[in-house]
């Protein structure tokens, strides 16, 4: 069986801090959501304005504290969007110096034509997932989705958590004008909370159909396992 490098070591080191900063991000901030779990538009919100949302109350196994605590779920909530922000951030500059970013997210034209998606999508649903004449790299539907999440989701989901923050407030003010309020970022952060819910999902559905051990072994040693092709 054939085996190539497959991820560096920044690589592997962004994935496992950013897998446990978001797991517990997650989790705290459903604990948070447990306080007023209603979603507004525009600046101001309390409990007798209309809500475009109303959430159902988070039972105590899908958050951090277990139990009710508002106080330590935005301690566990505020340290760790400290390392998924400073993580990332290390991440996209030795990404841009190491040329990850052009090696290996780079969209041609080709990867967009018609016959191109095509023929992913019909790779997908046979369950094979890495393209045999050049095996470690992205097919386009893992550029796209990792695009999405480290250009876009993770952004948006930092700086709206920033804009949240009274104290960030006064430093940077024009950052709750550019989201339409406080409650529009709250909004927006949720929103891409569930962006980021749904794409771990999908991701370890994926892993685990890819071969889990191959993948996760892989990660933490950066070498990984050609699948062989099955024969005709």
């Amino acid at each position: 069986m054939r085996v190539v490098f497959r991820h560096r070591l920044a690589t592997r080191l962004w994935h496992w801090i950013n897998a446990a900063a978001i797991f517990i991000l997650i989790g705290s901030g459903l604990g948070i959501s447990n306080a007023h779990p209603r979603l507004y538009w525009g600046r101001y919100g309390a409990n007798f304005d209309a809500a475009w949302l109303e959430l159902p109350r988070f039972p105590a196994w899908l958050t951090i504290p277990a139990n009710y605590n508002l106080a330590l779920s935005r301690r566990w909530h505020l340290f760790f969007a400290m390392v998924l922000g400073f993580g990332l951030l290390a991440y996209m500059m030795v990404s841009l110096l190491n040329r990850h970013f052009a090696r290996r997210l780079r969209v041609r034209r080709e990867d967009l034509s018609r016959r191109n998606l095509a023929a992913d999508v019909r790779e997908h649903l046979a369950l094979r997932f890495h393209d045999p004449a050049n095996p470690s790299a992205y097919n386009i539907f893992q550029k796209l989705s990792y695009i999405a999440v480290i250009f876009v989701l993770l952004p948006l989901v930092i700086f709206s958590g920033i804009a949240l923050s009274p104290m960030m407030n006064a430093g940077f003010p024009w950052l709750l004008d550019l989201f339409g309020g406080r409650q529009s970022a709250r909004s927006i952060h949720f929103l891409c909370m569930v962006g980021l819910t749904l794409f771990t999902i999908v991701h370890l559905t994926l892993v685990i159909l890819a071969g889990a051990i191959n993948e996760i072994r892989s990660m933490i040693t950066g070498w990984w396992r050609v699948p062989e092709e099955p024969r005709p």
